[in-house]
């Protein structure tokens, strides 16, 4: 899908040298691809910035990724964004969370998944400290599933951590896990890995070394 990028009362800004600069808090206000009003910074990660938004249509609350502008003009980092897009477009889980659309807005890649209200893990740990055993539990449940089902569709996370693990309360108490992040993602099915463009070269570290595998 394509659009262009204009603001909420319908004013653009001229483009500067073909490409629009845009800072975290220029982007809010503006529609991505005539239907997404961005209305605020969620968090920013190692290659993108999160979004909280509204499907204008839809009167619906979702959240949008974008490139980082430095990494905008690499060819590398737009093909981890779009591997990302494939990646979550062929997960259906109940705790992945769930890509509703992607688009490009005057050169701008952009990613909308679900909106999932909730902390991720590593505020939570942060703020409150180590969980009691049976909610760990529970978390590590749900993470797990969502991994066996990833692993069976020939996929592996690779970025694993408590910051892309969501958490969220349902209507009777209970706590709900969503993964998110697969920009990292490695195909495990040689069609599908002979398929994509190769993005990690030999000797490269890929994730987070603090939640590495020691090997």
């Amino acid at each position: 899908m394509s659009g262009s990028a204009q603001r909420s009362d319908g004013s653009r800004d001229e483009p500067v040298s073909g490409e629009i600069p845009r800072l975290p808090e220029r982007l809010i206000g503006e529609v991505l691809g005539e239907r997404y009003r961005v209305d605020a910074l969620l968090g920013e990660g190692g290659i993108g910035r999160v979004y909280r938004a509204t499907h204008l249509k839809l009167d619906r609350p979702v959240a949008v990724k974008v490139l980082l502008e430095e990494h905008r003009e690499l060819a590398l980092q737009r093909q981890r964004f779009e591997r990302e897009v494939r990646t979550l477009a062929r997960l259906r889980h109940p705790n992945i969370v769930t890509v509703v659309d992607f688009g490009v807005a005057e050169g701008l890649p952009y990613l909308v998944m679900e909106l999932v209200e909730g902390e991720d893990l590593d505020a939570l740990l942060e703020g409150g400290g180590p969980f009691a055993p049976e909610r760990a539990f529970e978390v590590l449940r749900q993470v797990l599933k969502s991994l066996a089902y990833a692993h069976e569709k020939g996929i592996v996370h690779r970025d694993l951590k408590p910051s892309n693990v969501l958490l969220t309360s349902l209507p009777d108490g209970s706590e709900h896990v969503e993964v998110l992040d697969f920009g990292l993602a490695k195909f495990i099915d040689p069609v599908e890995e002979a398929a994509s463009p190769k993005l990690t070269r030999a000797g490269c570290i890929v994730g987070s070394p603090a939640y590495m595998a020691p090997e």
